[in-house]
């Protein structure tokens, strides 16, 4: 087997708990996901088979967005409501007071993630010190956050926020500051992640319509997604058969020669392209230092 199936994940269950469910569900030898969710989480969870675990680094360094619930007043261990309470506000800032707060957390900032997190500290998961009881300090992370906007509000206690980030930006870190920002505390109540990379809601199907229940036989295994789905994101940079066999050995091509065919939305300082020979999609190439350097050559024979 080898593609990718788009998992709609529920509440009350790890990535872990759905990639081993899916291995044992379709007898699947290698098997990784797209990116962690939170148990409390629910939406998209790409699951990479066979050769597209390949592609896994490449999807989790994609556009994230989410839609959360932030609940004021209550402040947990673990950021989200799967925790306990650790402190409680009065205070419930109103719409102009969150929408005067939120521009220091977008763009590139700085976030201490939770405590509750697979962050290792001296060795150890930060989640495993923090369950044992021991002070966890983390130190701030470099974080891009592209959109985080006020969408709703349900009631004085809750708001609903629009989020659209890079790698590595954890939710229950933004709801906590933003609502420090705003005179109070807070955690997360619900969180649904919408897209990752290409993937989007339209590709996700419910895990139990995947591996049946305990009253249900799984039914047969959903058809897979292309391996090369997981690119589709990354820009397109054309190149000759002559291009593609000098890369395709290895060899680093001066960005010069594809003046005119650099797609705009590729990044020449460290971004990654997709090399198409025609339709066909040859392999990743990294633009770096001026030059055009194969990372991951896909192409047979290559």
């Amino acid at each position: 087997m080898d593609g990718w199936l788009i998992v709609d994940k529920p509440s009350g269950m790890g990535s872990t708990d759905v990639v081993t469910k899916l291995k044992r569900a379709f007898d699947a030898q290698k098997v990784g996901h797209g990116g962690t969710l939170d148990p409390l989480a629910t939406g998209i969870l790409p699951i990479a088979f066979g050769a597209a675990t390949k592609a896994v680094p490449y999807v989790m360094d994609g556009t994230k967005v989410y839609r959360f619930t932030l609940r004021f007043g209550d402040a947990r261990d673990t950021d989200d409501a799967d925790g306990k309470t650790i402190g409680t506000h009065d205070h419930r800032p109103t719409d102009a007071e969150i929408e005067a707060a939120l521009p220091a957390f977008r763009g590139d900032i700085m976030q201490v993630p939770p405590i509750y997190s697979a962050i290792k500290v001296s060795g150890e998961r930060a989640y495993d010190l923090a369950r044992e009881g021991q002070a966890v300090e983390l130190q701030p992370r470099p974080a891009r956050v592209d959109a985080f906007d006020l969408i709703e509000r349900p009631d004085a206690d809750t708001a609903v926020f629009h989020v659209q980030s890079g790698k590595g930006v954890y939710m229950r870190s933004l709801a906590r500051d933003l609502a420090r920002a705003c005179g109070t505390v807070g955690h997360i109540a619900a969180l649904r992640r919408l897209r990752v990379g290409p993937f989007r809601e339209e590709h996700a199907i419910p895990l139990d319509k995947l591996v049946g229940s305990a009253d249900t036989p799984a039914p047969p295994p959903a058809p897979l997604l292309p391996v090369t789905t997981a690119l589709d994101d990354i820009p397109a940079l054309a190149v000759t058969e002559s291009e593609a066999a000098r890369l395709g050995f290895g060899q680093e091509i001066s960005l010069v020669e594809f003046l005119g065919r650099v797609p705009p939305a590729a990044n020449p300082d460290g971004g990654l392209v997709r090399a198409l020979a025609g339709e066909r999609l040859m392999g990743l190439c990294r633009l770096e230092g001026g030059l055009v350097r194969p990372e991951r050559w896909l192409a047979r024979g290559a």
